[in-house]
């Protein structure tokens, strides 16, 4: 059923097809998964099925970015696997995810891939890709990049700066980890949060008698955020590394990353649904549940602008992708919790909701248009993960990963009616415009009017090639000004001088001749050595007073005796030039 299903002929008339950068009314023809015909008046052969989009938009699949399925994750079972987790995501509108693997500390990196490959591909619907996340580090570690870059077409890994003694990598192993990536290829996913501060801000909050939700937003304040992203901007910039940035949560570090941006810096970050809607005021919430259904890292922030300005940060560019960093879990798994909130699992559902929520939070309230809309959620993540333009297109010779997307038709959301996982939905009850009524998933019919239509296992692994070019076209560029400057002469290099295009080169010029002056360690052997007779303790253990008192130390004893009683005293003094000049009276 599959494969016939695979082989479809597909026509889509009348519909307005949207790329990042362009809108243009044309049909598509898809045969074999592929789209073979974009245009009007298309020459097509007989027999294909043909669905009318009259009125409505044709967009290129999602692709989000990150998802978490089938795994254990803070002592509690993820509560969808590749198969829920992908069907829900191509109800959604979305035809490709990519999802994390967390091997443990000083576990091998490939055989955790191994294991996720395995689950993945018995259950998953639509295409899907690994990041592999890199929680330790080491010579064995360097190998296996190297190893699942070269052969098990991963391109991506994640490292963390929060998660203390669990995934947290210090500044100099993140320094390696970048030049490693850089060296091969590869995108560095990097989740930026001081993790020493948020350990010990936990610490204080619970000694407080802090122990609800409340307190992950208490002890991971924005700022813990702001300087880590600015610490691994740095780190990526020593390492002449592109970085991708991870669940930006906070104004401060979308200006970071702004700034660092207009500096010339290759960066790339991504946000969440949840952190681009919702505020931290549901920490506060009086409903214990309802405030641990929303606990993920970083918090949602309390500044109830902060929403608003990060859907502005995807609207302008600053912030390149939305993911939903889909993790779902039950309300009884949360509860493991309920004394004390660093025990409360990290995760929130959103993979089926993303495409929805965006295009009404984003779209309809006018921060992004459509073909924005389209870079965010598919187009900028096909082209950051180098699959473009197979995906987050629609042109001949891409992959057929088609959505038919009503703009004007709406839904609420509930967790009565979703296909995700877990038992709360932070976005219940809202309305949203913006519904997908035909999903095309590699050529096939995935999804019409809310009926599924789509094989267990029927999806495949999704290899990608390292070096995209959106990421490291300036690198390598950058790489030959800096061959180049350490040929030119330091005077000229001087003036060619840039902060990002930094030659070092030592200066040639004849070696020192002259003398070289002996070591003064004389008085270091006497101090190894202790006193040696009682001068040499007058010498070394204190100050020696000849003639006049050391106004810098205190006189006083409470003995009675002074420090310059052994000095003899004169009865009278004959003053030669008193204060304010010679007299001859009373002087």
């Amino acid at each position: 059923m599959a494969a016939n299903m695979g082989s479809m002929r597909i026509l889509i008339k009348g519909g307005k097809v949207v790329n990042d950068d362009f809108t243009q009314e044309a049909d598509v023809y898809i045969e074999n998964g592929i789209i073979q015909q974009v245009g009007k008046e298309l020459m097509i052969p007989g027999g294909a099925k043909v669905i009318d989009a009259t009125g409505k938009l044709v967009l290129p699949g999602g692709i989000d970015t990150c998802v978490h399925l089938q795994e254990t994750f803070m002592n509690a079972s993820i509560q969808d696997d590749f198969y829920s987790g992908t069907k829900a995501a191509l109800m959604g509108g979305t035809t490709m995810v990519m999802a994390l693997v967390l091997p443990e500390q000083h576990c091998s990196l490939l055989d955790a891939y191994e294991k996720c490959r395995a689950k993945a591909d018995a259950k998953a619907c639509c295409d899907y890709a690994l990041h592999v996340g890199v929680t330790w580090w080491g010579p064995k570690v360097h190998n296996e990049m190297e190893s699942l870059v070269r052969e098990h077409g991963v391109n991506s890994f994640q490292m963390f700066m929060a998660y203390k003694d669990l995934m947290m990598l210090r500044d100099s192993e993140l320094y390696q980890v970048l030049q490693t990536c850089k060296d091969i290829g590869a995108i560095a996913r990097v989740h930026a949060e001081n993790g020493e501060l948020v350990s010990e801000g936990a610490k204080e909050a619970l000694d407080l008698g802090i122990s609800g939700p409340e307190g992950i937003e208490i002890s991971r304040p924005e700022e813990l955020e702001s300087e880590a992203t600015h610490r691994a901007i740095t780190i990526a910039n020593r390492a002449r590394c592109p970085i991708y940035l991870v669940n930006v949560s906070s104004m401060s570090a979308g200006d970071m990353i702004a700034a660092a941006k207009m500096q010339g810096k290759v960066i790339h970050a991504e946000t969440t649904v949840a952190h681009a809607v919702l505020n931290g005021l549901q920490y506060y919430h009086q409903d214990w549940a309802h405030a641990a259904a929303h606990v993920l890292v970083p918090p949602l922030r309390l500044d109830p602008n902060t929403p608003s300005y990060l859907m502005g940060l995807l609207g302008n560019d600053t912030l390149s992708v939305v993911a939903s960093e889909h993790r779902p879990f039950l309300t009884k798994q949360r509860a493991l919790g309920k004394e004390d909130f660093t025990k409360i699992p990290h995760g929130v559902v959103g993979v089926q909701d993303r495409m929805s929520v965006i295009w009404e939070r984003g779209v309809v309230t006018g921060k992004m248009d459509e073909n924005r809309f389209v870079a965010v959620t598919s187009s900028n993540a096909a082209k950051i993960y180098n699959l473009y333009p197979r995906k987050g297109r629609i042109v001949p010779g891409a992959d057929a990963d088609v959505v038919v997307w009503d703009p004007d038709a709406t839904r609420t959301i509930s967790v009565s009616t979703q296909v995700q996982g877990g038992d709360f939905n932070l976005y219940e009850g809202m309305r949203c415009h913006g519904v997908p009524l035909v999903v095309i998933s590699r050529g096939r019919l995935v999804c019409e009017n809310d009926v599924f239509m789509c094989a267990e296992g029927s999806g495949k692994f999704y290899p990608q090639r390292t070096f995209p070019d959106f990421l490291y076209k300036k690198m390598v560029q950058r790489e030959k000004v800096h061959c180049l400057c350490f040929t030119i002469k330091l005077t000229l290099a001087s003036l060619l001088w840039s902060t990002d295009n930094q030659a070092y080169k030592g200066v040639d010029r004849d070696p020192y001749s002259g003398d070289v002056a002996k070591v003064a360690n004389t008085m270091k052997k006497e101090l190894c050595l202790g006193p040696i007779d009682g001068d040499a303790a007058n010498k070394l253990g204190g100050r020696v007073h000849q003639g006049v008192r050391d106004l810098h130390e205190s006189s006083f004893s409470l003995s009675g005796s002074q420090v310059d009683d052994h000095i003899p005293k004169r009865s009278s003094a004959r003053i030669l030039a008193p204060p304010g000049g010679r007299s001859s009276g009373i002087w």
